[in-house]
């Protein structure tokens, strides 16, 4: 990696065994459990990874569309194409990356690490390298952390972080 290479880099301890957390990214079921109410995975190169934050919303608005899964390693690492949420209509159609690296510890936990590259630079592209920055510190890796600890969201009543 270049050193000025923008990147997002998060990690974080869950209290689950790797399978449980390969399934909660690699399943729709898993997905629904801590990302997103709504999604459609076909776990395969090039197969569909799309995130439903709103999957009500008409479509282009429903949330992540369009991605596709880039890689897979079982139990190890997993990525996928991204996309900038539809607040931000200049860089949403195009498309970033994200790796997960899923690491077994003692006592039944897991390390997930999450790496967000391929951003541009100026305009909006600040703005979604932002949001997400905090997005996938604040929100999404803590939800898996709690659906771990407490059960699976409740998507009509969700955290409140």
């Amino acid at each position: 990696m270049m050193e000025n290479e923008k990147s997002i880099f998060v990690e974080i301890k869950v209290a689950a065994s790797v399978e449980d957390v390969w399934a909660a990214w690699t399943t729709e079921n898993g997905v629904k459990s801590f990302f997103a109410p709504d999604c459609k995975i076909d776990l395969c190169p090039d197969g569909m990874y799309e995130i439903y934050f709103n999957p009500d919303a008409p479509h282009g608005e429903k949330g992540g569309e369009g991605l596709r899964i880039l890689a897979i390693q079982p139990m190890s690492m997993f990525s996928f194409t991204w996309n900038a949420p539809p607040t931000l209509p200049e860089v949403r159609g195009q498309r970033t990356h994200v790796i997960i690296r899923f690491q077994a510890e003692y006592d039944n936990e897991t390390t997930v690490r999450l790496i967000h590259q391929g951003w541009g630079t100026g305009g909006e592209w600040e703005d979604a390298y932002q949001y997400f920055n905090r997005a996938w510190r604040e929100i999404v890796l803590p939800r898996l952390k709690l659906r771990f600890e407490q059960g699976p969201i409740d998507w009509e009543n969700p955290p409140p972080f």
